[in-house]
């Protein structure tokens, strides 16, 4: 089995268990509504910040030769445009 399957599958089992303990009438985990709400737009914010920095930014050799590619195709576009 892949190791990322059974990831999934344990979270799926966790979430699927805690929504059913919370229909019953439980609440299994010990936070109030406000800390919840408020340690999952911390966590949404983390991850759309290392999203958009990773994305926006040449980490790898075959990214940074992409750019360089990009730049010298933008500017002969331009030389051919002032002509």
């Amino acid at each position: 089995m892949d190791k990322q399957l059974i990831v999934r599958t344990v979270v799926l089992a966790l979430a699927l268990a805690n929504q059913f303990l919370v229909m019953m009438g439980y609440s299994p985990l010990p936070f109030e509504s406000e800390e919840i709400e408020e340690g999952i737009t911390a966590v949404i914010t983390v991850l759309a910040t290392l999203w958009t920095y990773y994305k926006n930014n040449s980490f790898t050799k075959e990214a940074k030769e992409a750019d360089r590619i990009l730049k010298q195709k933008k500017a002969e576009r331009k030389a051919k445009q002032n002509r």
